[in-house]
């Protein structure tokens, strides 16, 4: 079947006089994780990993992936005519190189320029730059050969009420155009989905495991523009907005109304998040580029989605406790398969209240499946759980209070010497990060360093990065800030308070076990002192570590501390919650070290 589609997308090439032609894995708004309709490079290729890029030329077809995906991608592309390349470096263009190194000159290289940023285009012209190589992103060439291709999705939208958010709809408007104002913009366009959300308060379904919706805005001085399928807000909805100074527009006039902004005006367009399509649709005089502004606003969560985050982690640790406990009944039983402990989770989770669904597709890796950094198990492909060996859980959900996402290993028997070692010197990679304080300023680069220098020291590693941004009811993988190896926009910036972001060190070793200890930390004020203005972390996940594969003698005082510490919060938090049965097991896991 994959064979047959590209052999299909190579006729619509040729009719089109291309030589190549890029599939990526986001939509129109440079999203991350896509509605079904966007699910191109996954259609074509079979490798439904999140990150991605596939290349077809009249000859040959490649996908790109990082080190996340290598296991995952070589099991999908099995028998398929579809090669994996390695990427050396992360969330790089390295088939953008193999491209130069392959096509003659006077080739075309085509996309879909909807799918493509103003950025992106931008990088491409440079890196064919003196190889004669053309663009061309006038062709949805998948549209062509794709049938039946699912549809747009169609989910109502609704509102998130201000106990949530903590910021009426209107003042975010404000901040918007005062901003506007400084930059000498009459209008703005946001294409992001998270930062539509956000901006609007308002959440949707369009999206696999992200509160989303289909839809721009453009702000204006007088008025704010929402174009989406009118048919997903409800009267009550649109009569809000209506009273907020916000006009629903159909989806799919954004090009016309883009392309008919009044030449005297200026729009301010984020080159790296607003399509080629709809960039080339604004006259050229009337363009101002310039950086996003909703992002910084929203990375900072306000008191209130601190507070709701605390409930939403408090929700997280006891559908864990619940999770595990009858994981641990049901082993002594029978054996269960990394599907059924998925299932129960969701169902463990919905029962807490306000759930909206997994913030990403939970990663139930039994022994060697944990090593597939982001594995996640089918009905007719994954293991059956024993009681023994080393298993991997990194889940997490939507409720309406907040974003949650964390991962435990925990040993399902006695563990050896060498796993014991391994988990305590990924937890000591956790711990360096949680226990560090740090000066304004530090970055995302800086910080990954606290939690490999421990694996370091043994000539380890881990081929992702350390963190990743969080929303509030938001997407799990939030930028703009991140802590990573990689010096990139993201590990850059500066960490500050109100931030959210993963620590997530690990180890994987292909074939046996992989081991990963994820809390999510909130960036917090520490002191102001004659060195200057200092932060801290606080660990806002809860669930205890499994204190069976700790190795106590690789641990120092001040760690031993910190481990007794939060276990001590994390028994004191969830017991509220929890039954008598329920807080006897907890406490058993919550010993000191």
């Amino acid at each position: 079947m994959i064979t047959q589609r590209i052999e299909a997308l190579r006729s619509a090439m040729r009719a089109k006089g291309l030589d190549a032609y890029i599939i990526p894995s986001g939509d129109p708004h440079q999203s991350e994780y896509v509605a079904d309709h966007w699910k191109a490079r996954e259609w074509i290729s079979g490798f439904s990993g999140s990150a991605g890029t596939v290349v077809i030329t009249k000859d040959h077809a490649g996908l790109w992936t990082d080190s996340r995906y290598f296991l995952q991608a070589e099991q999908q592309l099995k028998n398929t005519s579809v090669e994996l390349h390695k990427l050396v470096v992360p969330h790089t263009q390295e088939h953008l190189d193999w491209l130069k190194n392959n096509l003659p000159e006077g080739s075309t290289v085509g996309f879909d320029g909807w799918l493509f940023s103003a950025d992106q285009v931008r990088g491409l012209a440079l890196a064919f730059a003196g190889k004669n190589i053309f663009l061309n992103s006038d062709h949805d060439l998948i549209s062509e050969i794709w049938s039946p291709r699912p549809a747009k999705p169609s989910d109502s939208v609704f509102e998130l009420d201000t106990k949530y958010a903590g910021q009426e709809r209107t003042q975010k408007i404000e901040i918007i155009k005062r901003a506007m104002e400084i930059k000498g913009a009459d209008y703005y366009l946001v294409s992001t989905l998270d930062d539509v959300a956000w901006l609007l308060n308002m959440r949707g379904n369009d999206v696999e495991c992200n509160p989303l919706f289909i839809a721009y805005v453009v702000v204006n001085k007088e008025k704010t523009f929402l174009f989406i399928d009118e048919s997903k807000v409800d009267e009550t909805l649109k009569t809000t907005l209506l009273q907020a100074g916000i006009f629903i527009k159909p989806y799919n006039s954004i090009e016309s109304f883009l392309a008919n902004i009044p030449e005297s005006s200026k729009i301010l367009l984020d080159r790296a998040s607003t399509s080629i399509r709809l960039y080339n649709k604004v006259p050229e005089q009337s363009r101002l580029d310039g950086s996003n502004l909703v992002e910084p606003l929203k990375t900072i969560k306000n008191q209130t989605e601190i507070e709701n985050i605390r409930i939403a982690m408090e929700k997280d640790g006891v559908a864990l406790v619940r999770l595990f406990m009858w994981l641990e009944k049901e082993l002594a039983q029978r054996k269960i398969s990394e599907v059924e402990v998925a299932e129960k989770l969701v169902e463990i989770h919905r029962a807490m209240g306000n759930y909206h669904g997994e913030s990403f597709s939970a990663i139930v890796g039994y022994q060697s499946n944990g090593a597939i950094v982001h594995y996640h198990p089918m009905p007719d492909n994954c293991a059956m759980i024993e009681n023994s060996g080393i298993l991997l859980l990194d889940c997490g959900a939507q409720y309406t209070e907040g974003t949650t996402d964390i991962t435990r290993t925990i040993a399902l028997s006695a563990p050896h010497t060498q796993q014991k070692k391994d988990y305590t010197l990924v937890l000591k990679g956790n711990l360096a990060v949680s226990m560090a304080r740090f000066p304004k300023g530090t970055n995302g680069v800086q910080i990954d360093a606290f939690a490999r220098q421990h694996l370091w020291r043994h000539n380890f590693n881990y081929g992702h990065g350390t963190g990743h941004g969080v929303g509030c009811f938001l997407c799990v993988h939030e930028g703009p800030q991140g802590f990573s190896p990689v010096v990139s926009g993201r590990s850059r910036l500066p960490v500050e308070p109100g931030m959210l972001t993963s620590n997530e060190p690990g180890l994987y070793r292909a074939g046996e076990y992989g081991i990963r200890v994820e809390n999510l930390v909130l960036c917090v004020k520490d002191e102001v002192n004659n060195f200057g203005e200092f932060y801290k972390f606080e660990t806002v996940s809860l669930f205890p570590f499994d204190v069976n594969l700790i190795e106590a003698e690789m641990l120092d005082a001040e760690e031993k501390q910190w481990i007794n510490h939060y276990h001590k919060e994390v028994k004191s938090r969830l017991a509220k919650y929890l039954n008598e049965e329920e807080n006897s097991w907890l406490g058993r896991k919550c010993v000191n070290i």
